[in-house]
């Protein structure tokens, strides 16, 4: 056992001041000997400013572009919900089976490409990974602008799940690799924020396009689909330029930053950052951890109704009878009053990502957030009056949202190795997209069906956060009662960092 062991927190990973006191120690095990420290000789408070200095370089070169990137991600896939309610069923003589079959047929190419993708990301590097896949779901989405019948609508939207997996996955883990785990959930939480952003965005930019109807012998929700496309495609291309490598081959980093961010990595148990090449042993290193299966049951729970949510609530809010006087059966006011709900969901899920790092809990917020959201559906059920149900919208979306970029770096924050950990994430986040199948079909009757069916998915997000949260916790206590110390007799020092989240001193994210 290391002498680490002594001082961590009983249920988290280190404080940002016993990192400060371990890297002033100049001894880092595991750290590349070609970085050296580049602070040694400085003072504590010295120390820590360079520190803040470094955070501060990062957050502002890697997560903004990022943020805008799954923007048009979230956007891309859920506009199809809009442009339903501005005729896209009428002119492609969709009924209810088709056009949940369009969305079932995302959701199932985005599920199973999932998986792969975070070792794609590795191997190509984010520079080139990204940008390229960007640029292929943007021509997808262009070319759904296009289609005249079901069949091609299919075919689009099978390519646009292709092509768009790799990134939410792709992003989590790379902010692993930048970031302490104390500090991952907040970036997490304002890059999945976009997501919410997406939705008031998307239902303000569909109420100005859907007027562009009959423009160039384009529909209205034709050009909300090319439009939006066209604008992805040209993101993806400056991507190229815009978006970082890991720490180790980053352009923007001096060689002493490179060696900052890798000794803090180091020294918060994670070694993410490092170079590492590929072997089927992560692979069954994965299958056979139990916080992957369990992350995959919590993902599900709130993945579903996620995306039945962002793509049904038009729908839902043109129920309740939000139209506007202008002319008869115009949907304008009820794309805008999509937006409210969206942007409570934005702020929340800052939010919940703040207190999560400041106070080092994940799975208690999920289990407050997905209480939340359950009181957003009851309201659904249980009432016809329409401020009520309206403000169950903004119940749901408060409820939801964060959930979803907390359950990640939950996920994160207790998976270690280069492999293991984008493995995990693939598998958690692909199983998570899986349940959007069922998003796709839940409200193909009433919505009465749709609302008990996310309330079932939220109960067992509820549950199953509490059932991991229970886990960890036992499973701290063991490690610090000395109960796995036998998992590290008779290895190197080498062997013994490869154990990633099977070392003893290794205290989980509650």
């Amino acid at each position: 056992m290391t002498a680490d062991m002594e001082t961590l927190s009983p249920t988290n990973s280190p404080s940002k001041e016993k990192i400060t006191q371990d890297l002033e120690t100049g001894s880092v095990a595991g750290l590349p000997s070609d970085f050296p420290d580049p602070d040694a000789g400085l003072s504590p408070e010295e120390r820590a400013e360079a520190d803040r200095k470094l955070v501060r370089k990062l957050d502002w070169k890697l997560i903004p572009w990022l943020c805008w990137l799954y923007l048009l991600s979230f956007l891309d896939r859920t506009n199809i919900g809009n442009a339903k309610i501005s005729g896209l069923e009428e002119d492609l003589d969709l009924d209810a089976t088709k056009f949940n079959a369009s969305l079932t047929i995302f959701f199932a190419s985005y599920a199973i490409c999932e998986p792969l993708t975070n070792v794609l990301l590795k191997k190509f590097r984010p520079s080139v990974f990204i940008p390229i896949i960007m640029i292929l779901w943007g021509v997808s989405l262009t070319s759904m602008g296009f289609v005249k019948s079901w069949a091609s609508l299919m075919v689009t939207r099978f390519l646009l799940g292709v092509t768009e997996a790799g990134l939410f996955p792709g992003v989590t883990y790379y902010f692993s690799c930048w970031y302490l785990r104390s500090e991952l959930g907040i970036r997490m939480a304002i890059f999945f924020s976009a997501a919410a952003i997406a939705g008031s965005f998307g239902g303000c930019l569909a109420a100005a396009i859907s007027r562009m109807d009959g423009l160039g012998n384009l529909a209205g929700w034709s050009w909300i689909f090319v439009l939006e496309g066209l604008l992805t495609i040209v993101f993806g291309v400056i991507s190229f330029w815009m978006i970082q490598d890991f720490p180790v081959d980053s352009k923007f980093l001096s060689h002493d930053d490179k060696a900052r961010v890798l000794r803090r990595l180091t020294v918060d148990k994670q070694h993410s950052a490092h170079h590492e090449e590929f072997k089927w042993e992560y692979l069954w290193q994965s299958l056979k951890d139990w916080k992957m299966w369990l992350g995959m049951v919590i993902f599900g729970g709130v993945d579903m109704p996620l995306y039945a949510f962002a793509i049904f609530l038009p729908s839902i809010i043109d129920e309740l009878g939000f139209r506007s006087n202008e002319e008869e059966g115009t949907v304008f006011v009820s794309q805008l009053m999509t937006v409210p709900p969206y942007v409570a969901g934005a702020i929340a899920t800052v939010l919940v990502g703040w207190i999560a790092d400041k106070y080092r809990s994940r799975g208690i917020l999920n289990i407050v957030c997905s209480a939340i959201a359950i009181v957003g559906f009851i309201l659904f059920l249980v009432t016809d009056d329409v401020r009520a149900r309206y403000t169950g919208t903004f119940l749901a979306a408060i409820g939801i949202y964060p959930c979803v970029p907390n359950t990640v770096s939950w996920t994160a924050n207790n998976i270690e190795g280069v492999y293991k950990r984008g493995i995990v994430l693939g598998f958690v986040v692909g199983w998570g997209n899986m349940n959007g199948v069922a998003s796709s079909n839940v409200y193909s009757g009433d919505f009465r069906t749709g609302h008990i069916a996310c309330l079932s998915f939220l109960c067992l997000l509820f549950f199953a956060s509490i059932i991991q949260t229970l886990c960890l916790a036992n499973e701290n206590k063991r490690r610090q009662r000395g109960d796995r110390d036998h998992w590290v007799e008779d290895k190197s020092p080498e062997e013994i960092r490869l154990l990633g989240d099977k070392r003893p001193d290794f205290l989980y994210t509650i």
